[in-house]
């Protein structure tokens, strides 16, 4: 049986270092599963285009990458400034909502654009206001309709357009902009597998989100990013409401303490394994190869304790986007995950609770082929469900292979750790399907005579059809 390289599965973000056909060879070929796109640097034209350059690469190399659309989400930032300015601490800084004709600077109290003009009411005095995704901190010190006043914390550089955060501050934002909505008729064009919503805040902004892409055509599914304290509050429910969730710690980290984000992020992927949701742990994972040939310390321990946690995926963003090294920030993702999984005592979750008698027998089915040698488990399903569920019971050492003959499904399953797809027309006899996906196996060479698979499936008896679990040796 072919030895797997790492159950962990590896999210690339797509740009201008990564966008060739010759580069997304070779990160298809060296195991990423998802391509993300951003939607906060890309327009609709470029995303038809690579788009089909994704599909035509993966269709060639008989291996189809999901693609994953990460939508923008509401935001709010400052606006155009003619130079830098340069703060010091204890300096005097107006947030304004029209633009001044006025130099930056009135009466001695800079004054800065932001594009939310409702902010005044949700700002009080003493709250905090960040700037520039963090670096730069604000404390109100008077709030009205007109501007809202700050004191600088720091010395500090203020360049345009830096985002504007407000730590357990709600806002009034929409949780779907009017950008997000044209952006993702895009994607539904392009028959995008998964939507990654920004800024999740509760189940009713997925729900909507699910209601829009439903009303427009879409099966695609919802990826909630885990991003501001609202999302955390609201964990347990966005997680029950969508089909995957993100620790997207970039914004996270910055709404939150610093200090509470590996416990967030432990409490996020626990409570997806429990559910049997995949779950995704993204940003600065490898950040400092963007620019170096090899990762910090402290990055290949980040990503060790990702891995070590049970999250299905690792996300690489600004990494394969703009880095100098994208194949090598995937390779060094295999090696530090595969190294990993080998540490990783085998055994299942106890966390994930499991109710459908079809689902229960998961968990026997994994455990035989755990404890048989030279063993996989073989499913079969429709809605994925099966798939995911068997994924979260994380059988570490054992392959899973999944077939559906639902197209676009076989896409989606390459986010769940540890399941490799495959597309293939079912028979109306359990057994002539079974008897294929051997042979399928067999041709791509995954498995080899006397191999045991161990194969969760329906059988005729007495002329009704029957769960079973059956163990196949392999033979020709």
């Amino acid at each position: 049986m072919r030895k797997i390289t790492r159950q962990t599965k590896i999210i690339a973000t797509i740009g201008p270092a990564s966008e060739s056909s010759e580069m997304l060879t070779k990160l298809i070929n060296e195991g990423v599963d998802v391509i993300r796109l951003n939607m906060a640097h890309a327009d609709h034209d470029w995303i038809r285009m690579i788009t089909k350059r994704i599909r035509t690469v993966g269709k060639e190399l008989n291996r189809e990458p999901a693609i994953m659309m990460d939508v923008k989400g509401p935001e709010i930032r400052t606006g155009y400034l003619h130079k830098d300015l340069d703060l010091q601490k204890d300096d005097l800084l107006d947030l304004v909502f029209i633009a001044q004709p006025n130099p930056p600077v009135c009466e001695g109290i800079w004054q800065v654009e932001v594009n939310y003009d409702k902010l005044p009411d949700h700002i009080k005095t003493g709250d905090t206001v960040l700037l520039d995704n963090g670096l730069i901190q604000l404390e109100v010190i008077d709030s009205s309709t007109e501007r809202i006043r700050c004191q600088v914390q720091q010395d500090a550089v203020l360049k345009s357009r830096r985002h504007v955060n407000l730590p357990g501050i709600e806002t009034g934002l929409p949780s779907l902009t009017e950008k997000d909505r044209r952006d993702s008729l895009v994607g539904i064009e392009c028959t995008h597998d998964y939507f990654a919503l920004s800024f999740t805040r509760d189940a009713d902004s997925v729900d909507l989100f699910r209601s829009f892409l439903r009303d427009n055509g879409s099966d695609a599914q919802i990826i909630a990013k885990l991003e501001d304290q609202k999302g955390v509050i609201n964990v347990e429910e966005i997680i029950q409401s969508s089909d995957a969730l993100m620790v997207a710690r970039g914004d996270l980290g910055i709404e939150c303490a610093f200090e509470d984000l590996p416990i967030i992020q432990r409490k996020a992927v626990g409570a997806c394994l429990a559910a049997g949701k995949p779950v995704i742990v993204a940003t600065h994972m490898l950040e400092s190869m963007i620019e170096s040939p090899v990762p910090t310390r402290a990055e290949i321990s980040d990503v060790a304790n990702a891995v070590n946690e049970g999250a299905d995926c690792i996300m690489l963003s600004g990494e394969t986007t703009t880095g100098r090294y994208p194949l090598e920030c995937v390779k060094m993702l295999t090696r530090i995950a595969s190294r990993m999984e080998e540490e990783i005592q085998p055994g299942l979750t106890e966390e994930l609770k499991l109710f459908r008698p079809k689902a229960k027998m998961l968990r026997s089915a994994a455990m035989l082929a755990m404890r048989l040698d030279n063993s996989a488990v073989l499913v079969f399903t429709r809605s994925g469900d099966l798939a995911a569920k068997l994924g979260a019971l994380r059988p570490n050492g054992a392959p899973l292979f999944a077939f559906t003959d639902v197209k676009g499904l076989h896409r989606r399953l390459r986010l769940i750790w540890g399941i490799e797809p495959f597309l293939m027309d079912f028979s109306q006899d359990p057994e002539i399907t079974i008897q294929n996906a051997i042979n399928r196996l067999h041709e791509g060479k995954w498995i080899e005579e006397g191999d045991q698979l161990v194969t969760v499936t329906n059988a005729f008896a007495h002329r009704k059809v029957i769960e079973s679990i059956q163990i196949r040796e392999v033979e020709f």
